[in-house]
């Protein structure tokens, strides 16, 4: 069902703002006001953004997203309004941490995480993504066990030549490439985890998020991904550390029976885990990165520190 923006005739100003913005032209001027006229809506809020007037409303899209934690600042900040060191000194400082207090995490620095993550871009606005919270480090170590039984049985897999042999000739050598790069660091934290109860998938991390997209995406997995990045540097923000673990990820694209077990539905595929605590890592400045090398078309590659 497609919602449209509803018009409040007696504001409408008739500045014609909303038809500027409004991607799928739903929007024309009747008369000098404001009408939805058109067949499709994403619903993208843009136009309920844009009114001066505070005319036009849609019932899908909500201006207030009740962060708990968070006091948020409901202004509009324009391009070039923030310092663009302040952005390059956040995004520069956040880590991947790999060692974590056994302290908890509030549940509302969780739930104000998942809403960070909805303010990421989504293919035509569908905002199919999903948020799974393991809210406590005993749920935590259940996705754990889960993970490590399904590595258990690749391995068993993996360090048979008959099995590498077949899949180098169905499979591309998805089964060697895996055997050579990953089979004995993987086989050593299996046993760490089975025999001393070391922790080196979540690094001991109190809580994770999971975040996934529906079929109903166009992009799903991109659509993910940048809601991920929005809740790794919000979660900076907020005094906590956090840690991609893509182990988690493969496991649960190969094995939808951890999904099933996490109450994770069919149609629904999950792109990125975050471990998500408060890191024992004290850091004095930020890591460097590796030069890019920047491609510029019909030219020659320049070097940017040159």
């Amino acid at each position: 069902m497609i919602t449209f923006p509803t018009i409040k005739l007696d504001r409408c100003s008739g500045c014609g703002l909303c038809i500027t913005v409004c991607p799928d032209r739903t929007l024309t001027l009747v008369d000098g006001i404001a009408r939805a006229s058109g067949d499709k809506c994403m619903a993208c809020g843009h136009c309920q953004a844009v009114c001066p007037v505070q005319a036009i409303e849609i019932s899908e899209v909500y201006a207030d997203l009740g962060f708990k934690h968070i006091e948020e600042k409901k202004g509009w900040l324009a391009p070039g309004a923030m310092a663009a060191a302040d952005l390059v000194q956040l995004l520069r400082s956040r880590r991947s941490v790999r060692s974590y207090h056994e302290k908890p995490v509030p549940l509302a620095y969780l739930e104000d995480l998942v809403k960070i993550g909805t303010t990421a871009p989504s293919g035509t606005n569908s905002q199919a993504w999903t948020f799974t919270i393991l809210k406590n480090r005993g749920e935590v170590e259940l996705l754990g066990g889960l993970t490590a039984a399904f590595f258990h049985r690749l391995n068993k897999k993996a360090a048979s030549p008959l099995w590498r042999l077949a899949a180098r000739i169905f499979a591309g050598d998805s089964l060697g490439r895996y055997y050579r790069r990953h089979y004995q660091t993987v086989r050593e934290g299996l046993a760490d985890w089975d025999e001393r109860g070391e922790d080196h998938l979540f690094h001991g991390a109190p809580a994770a998020i999971l975040v996934g997209g529906r079929q109903e995406a166009s992009c799903p997995a991109e659509d993910a991904l940048l809601a991920s990045g929005n809740m790794l540097l919000g979660a900076h923000a907020l005094g906590l550390s956090t840690c991609l673990i893509g182990f988690a990820v493969e496991a649960m694209r190969h094995d939808h029976a951890i999904g099933a077990s996490l109450g994770i539905a069919r149609d629904e595929e999950i792109y990125a885990v975050i471990a998500v605590g408060y890191g024992r890592e004290i850091y004095q400045r930020p890591a460097p990165r590796k030069r890019v090398e920047i491609r510029w078309l019909n030219s020659a590659p320049r070097n940017p520190g040159g």
